[in-house]
């Protein structure tokens, strides 16, 4: 099958690889990667609509759980991780699951990838409901681990989504909704960690970013939920008070240390002269919609 494949096919245009020059290398790549954002908008249709099901779900007290294996599977892992830190999001909210287990995050785990009742199995192990929204992640479109947990996931009533990037492929098929962005031949034929990995980074950010934003985890293009969990992100927080309010930094701090270090409850307080309780009150009233809870 793997012939059939565009992600296993020889790139022409890398076919002399091992006589170019370390500049003629890195102006191939870097070729071959101007491709990769043309080929993801021409599936902006289906990843609007996966966003759309996927803010849904969540709104309804569902999950996110991505499905991979390999480079798939690590980025699935990557993307999950960051949702906490970034949007406040509850640790199950958004999580990930990788053929071969924690293992295969750091090393290869031989034959993982191939064992189609695995992936069912990883997905009832973490009390996979109807609720809930699958994307299955798979470069090639044909993992039998992703598969199988597709296949499960269906059966169940869960929301399915399948990225892939080969046309047709059955991860792609078997879903209710199809991702297939074609992203062509590796530069390096075959390894899916190069182009196709690029693009599913692209994808999985727009995914949960945008579910995020139909969520109401943002004000514009503001972090509003964020976790300040180091300096850095303490810093910001800080400086988006003065932002959306017009304060100085010590008043944001202040601001912020009243409503113990949450920002929109911060803004709210600010903004409409409000008593924390009360800027919290209001916030729980909008479902922690900061425009709403300030009225616009």
């Amino acid at each position: 099958m793997s012939e059939e494949l565009t992600t296993e096919a020889v790139n022409p245009a890398t076919v002399e690889l091992d006589r170019m020059s370390s500049i003629e290398f890195v102006r191939a790549v870097n070729r071959e990667d101007a491709q990769i954002a043309a080929a993801v908008a021409a599936e902006a249709g289906q990843i609007a609509q996966a966003i759309d099901v996927i803010a849904a779900r969540m709104a309804r007290g569902g999950r996110l759980v991505y499905v991979g294996a390999g480079t798939s599977g690590r980025l699935g892992v990557l993307d999950a991780a960051e949702c906490p830190p970034t949007f406040n999001a509850e640790p199950d909210q958004v999580i990930a699951l990788i053929a071969g287990g924690h293992d295969a995050l750091l090393r290869p785990v031989e034959g993982a990838e191939d064992s189609s009742p695995q992936g069912a199995a990883d997905l009832n192990a973490v009390h996979l409901t109807a609720a809930d929204a699958v994307v299955g992640i798979a470069a090639s479109g044909a993992t039998p681990y992703v598969i199988g947990a597709l296949e499960y996931a269906n059966k169940l009533g869960a929301a399915t989504i399948g990225f892939s990037c080969n046309r047709g492929s059955p991860v792609a098929t078997i879903a209710t909704i199809g991702i297939s962005v074609l992203v062509g031949p590796e530069v390096l034929s075959g390894s899916t960690r190069m182009k196709a990995g690029t693009a599913t980074k692209m994808v999985l950010n727009m995914l949960t970013t945008g579910a995020m934003v139909r969520l109401g985890k943002t004000y514009g293009n503001l972090m509003v939920d964020l976790q300040a969990s180091n300096r850095k992100l303490l810093a910001r927080s800080v400086r988006i008070v003065q932002q959306v309010t017009g304060l100085g930094a010590t008043e944001a701090e202040q601001a912020l240390a009243a409503c113990d270090g949450n920002l929109k409850c911060a803004i709210v307080s600010v903004k409409l002269k409000l008593s924390p309780i009360d800027a919290r009150t209001r916030l729980t009233q909008s479902a922690g919609r900061l425009r709403e809870a300030l009225g616009e």
